[in-house]
């Protein structure tokens, strides 16, 4: 059949198509069947690329997954058809037809396991949600099949029963014509009408959770192929069955991913993280990596940066928290000799604290003697007084020391804007220790 002349009485009874497999260039053979499939993948490189926001992937996160697909896939797809076609490839003087992969012999289901086996690895080392992966990968399946199934076409392969529909496509050996299904033809459509549906979903709709294209692929392509597979006389057979390996698979795959479009549905999850704002860092990451080239600096030098920044904020903050520390034991072994009137003493503190903060410079002389006063009682060593709260003094003469040296010019210089900060972040601290003790 593979040299058959191809007819198509729709078109007329002069329609006759007599193309070859292949043509030669620069004395190597190319044949057609191969160049259909690579131009399913470049195609749908380009429509993901353009189209990586949806998926929260970058450029380079596309071309791994192309890179991957292609030796992968190519594998799968033909271990796939080998376990179904045994005698054809296991035996004396058949083990070369193994690396033919020019003549045929390629199974879609097979290249589909073995690269989403590989894309959860891919996943797991890039840190990306498989789901965001596998909806790539949908996409790109229907644009690839599509695209490739022409090839079976070329080949004079993948066509069905005999029929005598208008639009049947015929075979002439000889003399003798029969006409068939074109099966190659109605995947090829089939698979056009699911990437319309999915790429207009995918502009009107919001995304709900990653992998949801690629389950509609799976289903939408699974009823297609347990429908289309019926018709073929070049099935795989599952050994020692007359049932058709394809055919059972697509119906199960289409079960399975219908039943879990519906759980994800109704259960109403949604995972805006992969298509939102992961997209937009996404985008960011390409522009870094851009602008990184430019400036001579790498994605790595920018990350050490940012580390150092949290590590000497990380220093700040222990820092802080070991000096307050210190203050709770002080405080800790104050109480246990306290009576009942500390707690008044340091209402009356906290009282001086907080006008002393508050005050704006306008208050008249008697407050400013007030202040003063308040600022001796503060300022008094450790040990000078019998006051069970002489630790808190000590820390409120540091902080008022700074705020409180009655030179309102010097306080609302822009200056002492951090001063006055880190006195306020202290006096919280203040606060929060009498709420302690009360």
């Amino acid at each position: 059949m593979s040299s058959a002349t191809i007819t198509f009485p729709l078109f007329g009874e002069d329609f006759v198509l007599d193309l070859p497999r292949y043509f030669t260039l620069f004395g190597f053979n190319i044949y057609y069947y191969g160049l259909f499939i690579t131009a399913g993948f470049a195609v749908a490189t380009l429509y993901l690329i353009k189209r990586r926001e949806l998926f929260g992937l970058t450029k380079d996160h596309i071309l791994d997954i192309l890179i991957i697909a292609i030796p992968c896939g190519l594998i799968g797809a033909r271990i796939y058809y080998m376990i179904f076609n045994f005698d054809k490839f296991f035996g004396p003087g058949q083990w070369e037809n193994i690396l033919r992969f020019r003549d045929g012999g390629l199974a879609v289901y097979g290249g589909i396991i073995a690269s989403g086996l590989v894309f959860i690895l891919y996943s797991r080392y890039k840190k990306i949600p498989l789901g965001s992966l596998l909806d790539a990968a949908g996409f790109g399946l229907f644009i690839g099949q599509a695209i490739g199934r022409w090839g079976n076409f070329i080949n004079r392969e993948a066509f069905g029963v005999e029929t005598t529909l208008p639009w049947r496509m015929g075979l002439k050996v000889g003399d003798v014509t029969r006409y068939y299904h074109p099966a190659f033809l109605y995947e090829a459509l089939w698979n056009v009408v699911g990437l319309l549906i999915i790429h207009i979903f995918s502009k009107k709709s919001k995304t709900k959770y990653p992998g949801q294209y690629f389950l509609f692929y799976v289903a939408w392509y699974g009823l297609g192929r347990f429908m289309i597979e019926g018709l073929r006389v070049d099935s795989l057979m599952i050994p020692g069955t007359e049932l058709r390996a394809s055919q059972w698979l697509a119906a199960i795959s289409f079960f399975v991913a219908v039943g879990l479009l519906v759980y994800y549905h109704v259960r109403g999850k949604e995972i805006t993280s992969v298509y939102g704002d992961d997209a937009e860092d996404a985008e960011e990451m390409d522009s870094t990596k851009e602008l990184s080239k430019l400036d001579g600096a790498s994605e790595d030098e920018l990350l050490d940066e940012d580390d150092d920044d949290t590590d000497v904020a990380a220093e700040d903050v222990d820092g802080d928290d070991g000096n307050d520390g210190d203050d709770d034991d002080g405080d800790d072994g104050d109480d246990d000799d306290d009576d009942d009137g500390d707690d008044g003493d340091d209402e009356e503190e906290l009282a001086k604290l907080d006008g002393a903060s508050d005050n704006d410079g306008d208050d008249d002389d008697s407050d400013g003697d007030d202040s003063d006063g308040d600022e001796e009682d503060l300022a008094k060593p450790d040990g000078a007084s019998d006051d069970d709260d002489d630790d808190d003094t000590g820390e409120l003469a540091e902080l008022d020391g700074v705020s409180n040296d009655g030179n309102n010019e010097d306080i609302e210089d822009e200056n002492t804007k951090p001063e006055k900060d880190e006195i306020k972040e202290k006096e919280s601290i203040f606060k929060i220790k009498i709420r302690r003790k009360k």
